[in-house]
């Protein structure tokens, strides 16, 4: 009964289709009623939550398809592919997006590892990168709480951290909770890794700075970097750098203004690296995109 009621509420406040904020801080509810295609796309630590409908993300050519049944973590930021190609009318997708906020996690994270005695599993394996998880009463009651906050300015005000505390905590005690406990508990080098190439993409950062970054050899750090991404660390920041600016080119920024801003010198470089990601150049694939508002 309470994800029906989820479901009531976001169509009561979403009648039409769009992508749109809430009072709550990094809480977004959407309805997407056309076929979109899997597009570039950098995913931010965020869980999505759908309604109805089903939802893609593609990370390094492997698919995760997911609707009401299970809801998507991505524990760190990710170059992914993203879509909705069955979205319609008919059967719209709906759902909600709620951002991470790590310190509140990480704290979250700490708390129960103390009071779990300090499991080393815990610790000693590298985060995963994108997990689905069954709609479990934790996570489902937790979720509701806190959207039923939106009807009430003074709970919202009043309760709303204590609300997005409880469903974090559902979510790292849920299916997926190993993947997030492991982004954001004690030994999360590669995710703090991850989360620094991701706001330095115009630096020229080679993988002997990042293993030195961590205290890391070169090797370990290589292997330990794939685990968790399933990329190699210069095939990761190569797709972020892309995905980035597919989506600077699809907003309607040049060719050239793209390349800049994520960090490439060369022009022609970019284009070629451009062509053999997404098969086609970048003024190809910017004359063929109309981005929509984009979902997490």
């Amino acid at each position: 009964m309470s994800r029906e009621q989820i479901k009531n509420l976001i169509e009561r406040r979403l009648p039409e289709a769009g992508l749109r904020g809430t009072a709550l801080k990094g809480v977004q509810l959407f309805r997407v009623t056309e076929a979109v295609p899997c597009t570039p796309a950098v995913y931010k630590p965020t869980v999505v939550a759908i309604l109805s409908g089903t939802k893609e993300a593609v990370l390094d050519g492997e698919y995760h398809v997911y609707g009401s049944d299970k809801y998507l973590l991505c524990p760190m930021t990710l170059p992914v592919e993203a879509g909705t190609p069955e979205a319609s009318e008919e059967v719209p997708l709906l759902g909600v997006v709620i951002a991470l906020e790590p310190r509140m996690m990480r704290e979250l994270t700490m708390e129960i590892e103390t009071a779990a005695g300090g499991k080393k599993h815990l610790r000693d394996c590298e985060p995963s990168a994108l997990a689905l998880a069954p709609w479990d009463v934790g996570f489902t009651q937790a979720l509701l709480r806190l959207l039923e906050l939106l009807d009430n300015p003074v709970d919202l005000e009043v309760l709303g951290q204590g609300r997005m505390r409880e469903l974090c905590y559902a979510v790292l005690m849920g299916e997926a909770g190993a993947a997030a406990r492991r982004a954001f508990g004690v030994g999360n080098e590669i995710a703090g890794t991850i989360e620094y190439l991701s706001n330095h993409l115009t630096k020229q950062v080679t993988i002997d700075d990042m293993a030195e970054h961590v205290g890391m050899s070169r090797a370990v750090f290589h292997r330990r970097f794939k685990d968790a991404t399933t990329m190699s660390p210069i095939q990761f920041v190569k797709s972020m750098r892309l995905n980035h600016a597919a989506m600077k080119i699809a907003e309607g920024k040049t060719v050239s203004e793209a390349a800049w801003d994520v960090g490439y010198q060369s022009a022609s470089q970019f284009s070629r690296e451009f062509k053999r990601m997404y098969g086609q150049s970048p003024r190809q694939w910017g004359n063929a995109v109309q981005l929509p508002e984009r979902l997490t």
